[in-house]
């Protein structure tokens, strides 16, 4: 059980590691790792150049956009009342609970947004003012998730913004940032891991429904309904599969071919996602979505790599 899970069961001291553990959520992170990796292979495997120091950069900007998100989440959450009506199922929030105070939090996301934009700068330097947009665009997402007056997790399109940015924009933008170009394989692979990473969030906001109806959020699930929730999630987990032989092609590499040795974890997960019950059984679900979005990755990245040193 990580220290998650244990949270949700146990008091944490305020201030503690464990605190933090629970307001950054380091399972998340994988969502912020899998494009970086995807896009850097992809983009060796088209090009066979391969700048580490911006490889590097580009993750650890990457990384950082996912924990300012999660830091604001929680924060946002606790500010609008969300944890008022007692009926939440999800991981704990360490505002909400006392953990740490919306203060303490709030100086963090200054803290992490200041270092992600010395990073970006970085970038800037690299590639130029492009970069600037992006990291601009990505900033302003990631705060504007339960931010502002009107946050996107209070609207149907969190999935929609997660696919975006940590699909479209992720891998995309790391190919480029690399080789400066990005290829025909790279624009489906984004797809498919946006596709995978707006799946986890598809999960998170089912299980909330009810919950969320009740606080004025108006998700996707809770705008659609539940039936249509567990849809979004089938199109968006077996989507990025159907793309895989596309991928292959694309690339002229069977090899890309190795995501598909998931399907049949990736059917047991969909058929899993629908017998679940209601509640907390939720959050395991969530978590093999992340570590499915994370091993796809991985095998589509061993795939372009392996295919330009053997050839094929």
């Amino acid at each position: 059980m990580s220290v998650e899970q244990r949270t949700s069961a146990a008091a944490v001291r305020a201030n503690s590691p464990a605190a933090w553990v629970v307001a950054v959520r380091p399972r998340t992170l994988l969502v912020a790792i899998s494009p970086v990796l995807v896009g850097a292979a992809l983009g060796w495997q088209r090009t066979g150049a391969l700048d580490l120091v911006v490889s590097l950069i580009v993750l650890a900007a990457a990384l950082l956009m996912q924990v300012l998100s999660n830091l604001q989440n929680d924060v946002g959450y606790t500010v609008r009342g969300g944890e008022s009506t007692g009926t939440r199922t999800g991981l704990p929030r360490a505002t909400a609970k006392g953990w740490l105070t919306v203060r303490t939090v709030r100086n963090a996301i200054i803290l992490v947004a200041l270092v992600s934009t010395v990073l970006g700068l970085l970038l800037v330097l690299q590639r130029g003012w492009p970069v600037l947009a992006i990291g601009v665009l990505s900033l302003l997402a990631a705060l504007a998730y339960m931010g502002g007056p009107r946050p996107i997790a209070y609207t149907p399109y969190g999935e929609l913004t997660v696919f975006v940015f940590f699909g479209l924009v992720a891998v995309s933008g790391t190919d480029w940032m690399l080789t400066d170009g990005i290829g025909a394989t790279t624009v489906v692979a984004s797809v498919a891991i946006g596709a995978l990473a707006a799946a986890a969030l598809a999960v998170n906001n089912h299980r909330d429904i009810a919950h969320d109806a009740l606080v004025g959020r108006r998700t996707f699930a809770v705008t659609f309904g539940a039936a249509a929730s567990l849809r979004l999630y089938s199109v968006l987990l077996l989507g990025s599969f159907a793309l895989t032989p596309l991928m292959a092609w694309l690339a002229g590499s069977p090899m890309l071919l190795l995501p598909c040795l998931l399907l049949p974890a990736a059917w047991t997960l969909r058929r899993d996602m629908r017998r679940c019950p209601p509640g907390v059984a939720f959050n395991e679900v969530l978590f093999r979505t992340f570590k499915m979005e994370l091993v796809y990755a991985v095998l589509l990245a061993s795939g372009a790599v392996l295919g330009r040193l053997w050839g094929f």
